[in-house]
């Protein structure tokens, strides 16, 4: 994803907007217009700074967290297959669980401040990297491993300078698919009991009806959203350049892709 497609996409997101508020005139509790919630920012940019910092830091300390603690699982799977038959059950268990479910038992846990919000985020991070960070060290190529075997490479020689780095390409798709969902722990976190934030933002402005700061918040946390798989995008860009030309496939067109013209 480029910043000038994610761009287009919010503008385009607002004009559709707007149309649906000229055409259909819904009432502004319900469904107030851009214009309005344009309005919240010019009238209440502190307030707004304010608890958008406080879930920027939750979900940037839950990524970092969440992305190392998957990473090492995925490694210590793939390095101790025995241990990996005991662990991954049971991180399959923890992630059936909704995260509603999950979000009460953490704010009992960790109380009302920022621990609970990071473990959430850290919860929600952890299975996709670790899941595709595994897929790649499981599927590396048989042929290189008979190769590699032939030499006098220890197992773990053989893991840290052949399948991980083969392995890299899946470990950036799966920061891909964790960065966006990111900001869904944190929120969800604050819904359920916080003291600031988005999310208490939202629960405050749903209860008084007050649509265009509810609506506010949420295009605050989208554009955190936006800005944190840019982010990624960004740092993971060199991370496996023998892979760049699938890594900088645009995510949202498939389709696109034209097949390599042949040399001969």
């Amino acid at each position: 994803m480029r910043a000038s497609e994610a761009s287009f996409a919010l503008i385009l997101l607002a004009g559709v907007w707007q149309a649906v508020v000229t055409v259909l005139a819904p009432p502004r509790y319900l469904l107030p217009s851009p214009l309005s919630v344009a309005d919240v920012f010019v009238r209440q940019p502190a307030f707004l700074l304010h608890h958008g910092l406080i879930t920027a830091g939750e979900i940037l300390v839950g990524l970092l967290v969440g992305s190392l603690l998957g990473a090492a699982t995925a490694i210590a799977v793939a390095a101790m297959p025995r241990l990996g038959q005991l662990i991954w059950p049971l991180v399959l268990v923890i992630q059936a669980f909704p995260v509603f479910v999950l979000a009460p038992v953490l704010v009992l846990w960790f109380g009302f401040g920022i621990a609970s919000k990071v473990a959430m985020t850290v919860i929600i991070i952890f299975f996709p990297v670790a899941s595709s960070l595994a897929d790649g060290l499981r599927r590396t190529d048989p042929d290189i491993l008979d190769a590699a075997r032939l030499t006098p490479a220890s197992h773990w020689q053989i893991l840290r300078h052949l399948r991980l780095p083969l392995a890299l390409p899946s470990l950036v798709s799966g920061l891909r698919v964790a960065a966006p969902l990111a900001p869904l722990g944190a929120v969800v976190g604050e819904w359920v009991g916080a003291a600031g934030g988005l999310g208490f933002i939202m629960v405050q402005a749903n209860a008084r009806m007050q649509a265009d700061m509810l609506f506010a918040a949420m295009i605050v946390l989208a554009l955190f959203t936006v800005a944190l798989r840019l982010l990624v995008d960004r740092l993971t860009a060199g991370l496996a350049p023998w892979a760049r030309e699938t890594l900088d496939a645009p995510l949202s067109s498939p389709l696109s892709l034209k097949p390599r013209r042949s040399s001969r």
